[in-house]
């Protein structure tokens, strides 16, 4: 079965989590929509450089994607309602917010879908989609953890950036990349 993966980046801190999870996802999926909101790519700028790496997330928003990186990836404006995304008939096999806000979580813990990343999340939900959210605030509300809870029950995998230590990191990289393999974890990705 082909694997296909809707990226979501909201506009919560984070942003590293996203490109880092983009650039490992590159070797595991078939197919990646990357769904960005406007507030997404403003901390996406302002967090994150044009770095020499070989995925970049500001290159990636500027559609400047090199070989198979534009095989893969699908870069969809949050307004199209019209992508095919958005249907439960074009349904993903799995989804991820990376990070995900605290507006973005109750929208969605809402049945809420005026722009696109809330549709799929909303299709994802009725469709039993594989679906994980990098949820990035603290500290965590009373009302952030009774919306989480209720995706929780939704089926809705919560995995906080919360780095490890007992794997004595050396590097912020070493800690990041932990975040990053617990994502890949709870999608079922070897890595």
């Amino acid at each position: 079965m082909k694997r296909r993966l809707v990226i979501g980046v909201t506009g919560a801190s984070g942003s590293i989590y996203a490109e880092r999870f983009i650039a490992e996802s590159l070797n595991h999926f078939d197919r990646i929509y990357l769904v960005m909101t406007d507030s997404g790519c403003k901390v996406v700028e302002h967090e994150l450089s044009d770095n020499n790496s070989e995925f970049s997330l500001i290159r990636a928003m500027r559609g400047d994607l090199t070989g198979d990186q534009k095989k893969i990836i699908r870069l969809l404006r949050n307004d199209d309602l019209f992508a095919p995304i958005a249907s439960g008939s074009s349904a993903p096999t799995d989804m991820v917010i990376a990070p995900c806000s605290m507006g973005t979580l109750a929208r969605i813990s809402q049945g809420i879908s005026s722009n696109l990343l809330e549709r799929v999340a909303d299709v994802a939900l009725k469709e039993k989609v594989r679906f994980i959210m990098v949820p990035r605030e603290t500290p965590l509300s009373t009302l952030h953890l009774e919306n989480m809870l209720k995706l929780s029950q939704y089926g809705v995998t919560m995995v906080p950036p919360m780095p490890g230590f007992y794997q004595n990191p050396k590097t912020l990289d070493d800690a990041i990349n932990f975040v990053v393999g617990k994502i890949l974890e709870a999608l079922g990705v070897d890595h």
